[in-house]
């Protein structure tokens, strides 16, 4: 059921998830199209936040922001997942792959390449600041609109 949490939640955590891709983007390899990081990124976040963060609003404070923060992993988990598989289906349209094994271990591959992005002080902290942001607009939305 739509309710003001998850409105909220689901609007914070797309413009952190977009600005975290943001700061992502400057650590990609030179060459790697950027034009739907942000926009997928947000849609993820759209999506966490209404699902994760804006259903489990109304707990308190302190259990809001931790579940801000773990909204953000869940949205890292999820961008990871996506933009690796994006990755690992254009190398095999170039024939990178001898097979679908193969192909599943480049998923992984290549989450570990971008992961590493995620580790970089900005984008953590933009994802810890934005989860605990964005649990805090939830949680407010919460008590305000019962």
């Amino acid at each position: 059921m739509p309710t003001a949490a998850k409105l909220f939640a689901a609007m914070a955590f797309a413009a952190a998830a977009y600005i975290a891709a943001g700061i992502s983007a400057t650590g990609l390899p030179e060459g790697t199209p950027t034009g739907l990081l942000g926009p997928v990124s947000a849609a993820l976040g759209l999506i966490c936040g209404w699902r994760v963060s804006g259903a489990l609003a109304g707990r308190g404070l302190a259990a809001a922001m931790g579940t801000g923060v773990r909204t953000s992993a869940t949205i890292a988990f999820w961008a990871l997942l996506v933009f690796s598989t994006a990755r690992m289906l254009r190398d095999s349209t170039r024939m990178i792959y001898d097979g679908p094994v193969e192909a599943l271990q480049g998923v992984f591959s290549w989450g570990v390449i971008y992961g590493r992005l995620l580790l970089a002080p900005e984008v953590l902290a933009a994802l810890v600041l934005g989860g605990i942001v964005g649990g805090w607009l939830s949680e407010w939305a919460s008590q305000r609109w019962r």
